[in-house]
């Protein structure tokens, strides 16, 4: 067990009043908490006197904490202490190797039914258009199993895949909260205050082209924007409760920054307090940020109240520290998983507006939560490629997804060690048709396997999946990874079937568990073959068979299969099979 007991790293750049922090401290020398909104006052102000005496205070705020700042603000009934803060003399000197632990964990595939979030996001979107609100910020929680590994553990791999962030890690003894924030909530000298909303979300490309496409779409899309303003101008409004009149200013607008699986969008609120201002009277002004209620603030929170069953706790409350001598620095808690014993908990949420969709917030969901699936569980990078008599078949392509995966889950990567595995596999190989299997772990070592492979015979068996492939719309559909337990799955359908055509939860066809699919339907001479925003494999097959015209792509719901004529399964290694589809498996 590792002796750090709260662990800060605020790596994310701009803090007005210091650099970045990397502190360890050991366990606190005292404790203080409130559990009851009539002890929150007094548990921040004897947490701000400690870090005036000198000490380091390092702690959370639930999100429930929000009506001892303002009895009009509603939440769900907290279970755990609204505030909570360890007080340390100095911190510990940083142990690297205590980062060395293995972590694994595995999450659901969803917080909640598809059904209840259409549902809420509907009533939602009533009450914008009567006029009620103007955006919601609407979240679940994510439940996941700490199978190997400690919560620090964790906690360093998350960090790994969420770098530059507002991270920290505390152990309260009940609970252990792994923060990996990428959004600074405030950061205040007692004198001059930043806040730093974080409002607009796309994901990540595959390639170079197609991230900076995505980018350039967020950077540019009225809805985004519009959320972002809104809570511009709700955090405007709040400090100016406590800044010196004419002194709060936007001066950066609209900023687009990479995060490992999302493209986020942030603004910058700054403003200078007011003589005699305390951390109470800031929080008072601020608390909960805006970006994680919607605006107005108070209609927002009731909507919340009305449509989240259970707390938030410290997710979508506030992570920090209060420095020696005054000063605080606190993230807003998004990306924080809070382990209890093995049990943990990842919040995740979006806002709604009048413009939203329950097909983009939903992917949007699964998007945010891609960094703790990576963090969970270890896997390596897999490209299957066919060696005819020496010769390959698309290595080109195979070669270059696997550098674009590489690139985006930050594996390291050398075009030499790819192609000196394969020209060992060509002299050790060279008649016969063989199946290669080429693997890539995290460090850019590269194993080559070759397998005899047979003929195919063909018309194959398809069986269409007995339910949604929740797994859709993760990060990881769009690379060929070795993290496959969903797919193996869903292949368990039909025994002596070949392969398994699987739909998402919007009942649109994606793809079989290895290749795609093409179908012809009745009245129609071309194929088609599901988009890749239905959530699939960009297949190497698939892409040849797009350049070459032979299909095209097309969202195909999970009812037209009434109206196909013909259907066929496709991949790199097998080539075109043509196909028969059982759909009463």
């Amino acid at each position: 067990m590792s002796p750090v007991h709260a662990r800060l790293a605020f790596e994310a750049s701009g803090l007005a009043s210091h650099g970045a922090l990397q502190l360890d401290f050991g366990a606190p020398r005292a404790v203080l908490r409130a559990d009851s909104g009539s002890d929150v006052r007094r548990v921040i102000e004897a947490a701000e006197a400690a870090a005036q005496r000198g000490a380091w205070v390092v702690g959370w705020l639930s999100y429930e904490a929000a009506g001892a700042f303002d009895a009009a603000l509603p939440t769900q009934v907290p279970d755990g202490p609204l505030v909570w803060f360890g007080v340390h003399d100095a911190p510990l000197e940083h142990d690297a190797t205590a980062e060395n632990g293995a972590a694994r964990a595995t999450w659901a595939d969803a917080p909640c039914a598809r059904t209840d979030f259409d549902d809420a996001l509907a009533a939602l979107r009533r009450a914008i258009e009567a006029g009620e609100v103007y955006q919601v910020n609407h979240t679940a929680r994510w439940q996941g199993e700490l199978q190997q590994g400690s919560a620090f553990d964790l906690f360093n791999a998350l960090r790994r895949e969420q770098p530059a962030a507002y991270a920290a890690y505390i152990d309260s003894g009940e609970q252990q909260v792994l923060s990996v924030s990428p959004e600074l909530f405030f950061d205040w000298d007692g004198e001059h205050v930043l806040t730093r909303p974080m409002k607009g979300t796309a994901p990540r490309g595959l390639g170079a082209r197609d991230d900076a496409a995505l980018a350039a779409q967020l950077a540019s899309s009225p809805k985004e924007r519009a959320e972002n303003v809104m809570v511009v101008d709700l955090l405007r409004n709040d400090l100016s409760r406590v800044a010196v009149p004419g002194s709060v200013t936007v001066p950066s607008l609209f900023d687009v920054h990479p995060l490992p699986t999302v493209w986020q969008m942030t603004s910058d609120v700054r403003a200078r307090t007011r003589a005699g201002t305390r951390l109470f009277d800031l929080l008072q002004a601020l608390f909960p940020c805006g970006s994680v209620t919607g605006a107005p603030k108070r209609q927002a929170m009731r909507r919340i109240a009305q449509h989240e069953p259970d707390p938030r706790g410290v997710y979508c409350g506030a992570v920090g520290v209060l420095r020696p001598g005054g000063g605080a620095t606190f993230n807003v808690g998004i990306r924080t998983v809070v382990a209890r014993g093995n049990n943990l908990s990842l919040g995740v949420g979006s806002g709604i507006t009048s413009g939203s969709s329950a097909r983009a917030e939903w992917r949007e969901w699964h998007h945010k939560a891609a960094f703790a699936a990576r963090a969970g569980e270890p896997f390596e990078l897999l490209e299957t490629l066919a060696l005819d008599y020496g010769q390959w078949r698309h290595e080109p392509r195979h070669h270059e997804r696997m550098a674009q995966s590489a690139r985006y889950f930050g594996f390291a990567w050398t075009p030499q060690a790819w192609h000196e595995a394969l020209h060992a596999l060509v002299l050790a190989h060279p008649d016969g048709a063989w199946r290669v299997r080429v693997l890539c772990a995290r460090d850019g070592r590269l194993q080559a396997t070759a397998h005899a492979m047979g003929p195919t015979p063909a018309p194959v068996c398809l069986v269409l999946a007995r339910q949604p492939f929740a797994s859709a719309h993760s990060a990881f559909v769009r690379h060929k990874i070795t993290r496959r337990a969903a797919y193996e799955a869903a292949e368990r359908v039909m025994p002596g079937a070949f392969d398994t055509l699987l739909w998402n939860d919007d009942g649109e066809l994606t793809e079989c568990t290895r290749g795609n699919v093409a179908l012809r339907f009745e009245g129609e001479e071309g194929w088609v073959t599901p988009a890749l925003d239905c959530g699939l494999l960009p297949g190497i097959g698939r892409q040849v068979a797009l350049d070459e015209g032979r299909v095209r792509e097309a969202v195909v719901p999970i009812n037209a299969l009434a109206q196909v004529r013909e259907i066929a399964f496709f991949n790199s290694l097998r080539g075109w099979l043509p196909a028969v589809l059982d759909t009463a498996a």
